[in-house]
Formats: structure tokens, C-alpha cells, sequence
């Protein structure tokens, strides 16, 4: 992807990135392989393929519902990850008439997440970057898989926020809220980086950061990846990546531009 801006992005105090599909990578595949480990165990009967097809129908639904208001104005409960799969293996099971167990199968998920591996470029950008200046991860993730995630990484992250810590989930402004707090920086000193444009871009722009879109090939696409988008309220971001180096262009770019050495930015 070759794009350009017209004028630099301001100069950081911290770049704080989401987690899967920015940092490591989450494919429908790889579930795929881990439902067809629950099948087996669970001796369901059916393929992985199919038992995430029915599941995702239950899991997608929670997404999309988790921070819509109810007839009073009131938020639904906070539920983690791990709670919240459960349940929806428990419908699932229901469906299929199986005696199983939601709970295994809901570990089983935890696992998957917990073992996700980096992209290509993602150890040595954020090292770089990490050198520079500031970094952070914010996160909807449950604590038990991000954290293990995050460690086999080997960064120095100076703050590290997950919904299950902040109980919100992006885009809502209080798991932002929670970052800041955590970093101590007013929201213009932050770059956010991630996949996803409602979440990620619309979440933290509205924050008063500086939103960062890491477009990965068939990212748009991702059916888990773009959930609460409609074609008419897609908020910009600041600036559009394709891989995590190229990061490294735009804060070199954002110093020169403090500095008077610099006036665009291209990569």
C-alpha cells in the first residue's frame, strides 16, 4: 500500500495498540482447528467448521449487544469473554441436543487466545517504536489470554488495559478513559493503533487521540473484524498502515515536523 499524508501526524508521548488482528494474529482458521479439537473432545460429532458456524451466530450477537442500552437506558452487565462463550456453547449444545460441557469449551477458547502468534513484523516494530517513545496495548480481551500473550511478546508496555480490567469494551469511552488514566497523558499525546474501524478508529478518535487504521490484507472483510460498522458512519482514521513498520515512517516523519526538518509524511 503506498498512501500519503498531507501534513504530519503530532509528535507522541505514547502509541497504544489493540491487540488481535494489530499485534497477533486471529484468523477463522485457526478457530476452525480449535472447534475441531472441542468436537473431538466432546465427541460431538461434527466438524469444527460447523460447530463454529453455529457458535459464531451466538457470539456475534453478544458483540453486537454488549453495550446496547436496554428499555430503561441502563447498560447490560459486564460479562468477560470467558463468561460470555460459555453461554453461548450452552445454547449451542442445546441446539444439538449434546451432553457437553460449556465450560470446557469455553477453557478451550481461552487457550486458543492465550497461544496467538505475533505477525511477521510485530517484535521488531514495537520494540522500535519502544525506543522511541512510549507504548501501551488497550485490548477487549479477558486478562487470562491477553496477559500471556502480551509476555511471550518480551515488550516493555508501559500500560496495558484489557476490557475485563477497565469492565468495558471499545468503543465505549470509559475503557479509553482507562488508558489515559493509566498512561497519565492528556488523549492528543496518544496514537491508537487497530483493525477495527468502529472499535478501534471510531473509539479512539472520539477519545480525542489520534486514530491509526492497520488495513491487513482482507482485514475489512474479517466477519468478527468490522461488526457495528454502517456504510454512512465511518469515522476516518488519521492515517492508514498496512503493516506495524510502517509506523516507524510516521513518528519519524511527526519528530521532524516538531523540529522544523520535516513538513509530510508518505508510506
Amino acid at each position: 500500500m503506498a498512501s500519503s499524508i498531507p501534513t504530519p501526524l503530532p509528535r507522541p508521548s505514547a502509541i497504544a495498540f489493540d491487540c488481535y488482528r494489530t499485534l497477533f494474529q486471529n484468523a477463522p482458521a485457526d478457530w476452525e482447528r480449535t472447534f475441531g479439537g472441542i468436537c473431538l473432545e466432546q465427541r460431538l460429532g461434527i466438524s469444527g467448521s460447523e460447530l463454529w458456524d453455529r457458535w459464531k451466530k451466538y457470539e456475534v450477537n453478544f458483540r453486537a449487544t454488549r453495550l446496547a442500552p436496554g428499555p430503561d437506558g441502563a447498560l447490560p452487565a459486564f460479562k468477560t469473554y470467558r463468561l460470555a462463550w460459555g453461554e453461548c456453547f450452552v445454547r449451542v449444545f442445546t441446539d444439538l441436543g449434546a451432553d457437553a460441557d460449556p465450560r470446557a469449551a469455553a477453557a478451550a477458547c481461552v487457550r486458543h487466545m492465550a497461544a496467538r502468534q505475533p505477525y511477521p513484523e510485530t517484535a521488531a516494530a514495537v520494540a522500535a517504536l519502544a525506543a522511541r517513545t512510549k507504548v501501551a496495548v488497550l485490548s477487549n480481551a479477558d486478562d487470562d489470554f491477553l496477559r500471556p500473550c502480551l509476555a511471550a511478546l518480551k515488550a516493555d508496555f508501559g500500560a496495558v488495559v484489557s476490557s475485563e480490567s477497565a469492565r468495558s469494551y471499545k468503543p465505549a469511552p470509559r475503557i479509553f478513559r482507562a488508558l489515559l488514566d493509566s498512561l497519565d497523558l492528556d488523549p492528543r499525546a496518544v496514537w491508537f493503533v487497530g483493525d477495527h474501524l468502529h472499535e478501534d478508529v471510531h473509539g479512539s478518535a472520539s477519545a480525542g487521540m489520534t486514530a491509526i487504521w492497520i488495513n491487513r490484507p482482507a482485514g475489512d472483510n474479517y466477519y468478527a473484524g468490522q461488526t457495528g460498522l454502517t456504510a454512512g458512519r465511518r469515522q476516518a482514521p488519521h492515517a492508514e498502515i498496512s503493516s506495524l513498520l510502517e509506523l516507524l515512517g510516521l513518528l519519524e516523519a511527526a519528530s521532524g515536523a516538531r523540529s522544523g526538518t520535516g513538513s509530510s509524511a508518505s508510506f
